[in-house]
């Protein structure tokens, strides 16, 4: 490889170098996302076999909206399927250790803990910066003892959620790519390409849906680069849990996806004007965060 900021990437593109041919990358995100819509419909079916119809239209309707703790957690959960179909085409196609997508335990950790840290310091003193109003503006969501109650399990569900993303893009689809071009254009744009490309939700964000998915390649990109910086998915899966964290657990906006958080902004993605002029908040927010990353990396 022939750009030294990225050295220690060898670590997880070595067990990719064996089963680099396209063929089998293509087989394999194939096959993970048959896995992964096959076990999330399957386990819909055995609840609905379980379950009174009604009672099961219900579960469907709270996971679609996820605007309850109850349907949010469901849905969260049932994006470890993304992981596990991750895990069965890195194993069956590609003959590699699926444990090889993280990177050595003894970099992994202290890397994903260093990194959870300088953002969760990060955050915390944004969120004591002024302007105040931004959160002064806010309207309450779950009640602060539930939301204590449920905080390991939302921290559990985020894991898993955030978890099986990074495992999928920066994991699988980045050093499998990595062991078979040398250039890093290629190796650090397609699978943020691709992660951009499942968060664009038209019928949701309205004419925002394109400024969303430019967010969403921003941060593969940042996700990506560190992945390739430390050697380890750590500190890409630290960076994405404390984000949507603070995007799902903290303040989210109304409606879809705000049935953890403990505020919540008064408005929601209908209001486009209102998610556009937030937009470059985020973005600058996400960049310091990349940046915190890289400094408590020494990056």
């Amino acid at each position: 490889m022939n750009h030294q900021r990225y050295s220690r990437y060898a670590i997880l593109t070595a067990p990719a170098r064996p089963s680099r041919a396209l063929w089998r990358l293509a087989l394999g995100f194939v096959l993970a996302a048959v896995v992964m819509f096959g076990l999330a419909r399957g386990v819909m079916a055995v609840v609905g076999v379980v379950l009174s119809p009604d009672a099961a239209f219900a579960l469907a309707t709270a996971i679609e909206t996820s605007d309850t703790p109850f349907g949010l957690l469901a849905l969260l959960f049932l994006m470890g399927a993304m992981g596990l179909g991750t895990i069965v085409a890195t194993e069956v196609v590609n003959r590699r250790s699926a444990a090889s997508l993280f990177g050595p335990l003894g970099l992994f950790w202290p890397q994903f803990l260093r990194v959870a840290v300088a953002l969760i310091v990060l955050n915390v003193v944004v969120a004591l910066l002024p302007p105040w109003a931004y959160y002064s503006d806010t309207t309450p969501g779950v009640p602060l003892g539930r939301w204590v109650v449920l905080l390991p399990l939302t921290m559990l569900a985020l894991l898993v959620q955030t978890g099986s993303e990074e495992l999928l893009f920066r994991g699988y689809l980045q050093s499998q790519l990595a062991a078979r071009f040398s250039h890093p254009v290629i190796w650090l744009t397609v699978p943020s390409l691709l992660f951009a490309l499942g968060h664009h939700a038209p019928e949701t964000y309205g004419s925002n849906a394109w400024l969303i998915t430019g967010w969403a390649f921003v941060f593969g990109l940042a996700a990506a680069d560190l992945t390739a910086r430390s050697g380890s998915l750590g500190p890409a899966m630290a960076l994405h849990l404390v984000n949507n964290f603070g995007a799902i657990a903290v303040v989210s906006m109304q409606g879809d996806m705000s049935g953890l958080a403990l505020a919540r902004l008064p408005f929601g993605p209908p209001d486009e004007a209102a998610v556009a002029a937030i937009l470059p908040v985020d973005l600058a927010m996400m960049l310091a965060s990349w940046l915190a990353a890289r400094l408590a990396l020494r990056l």
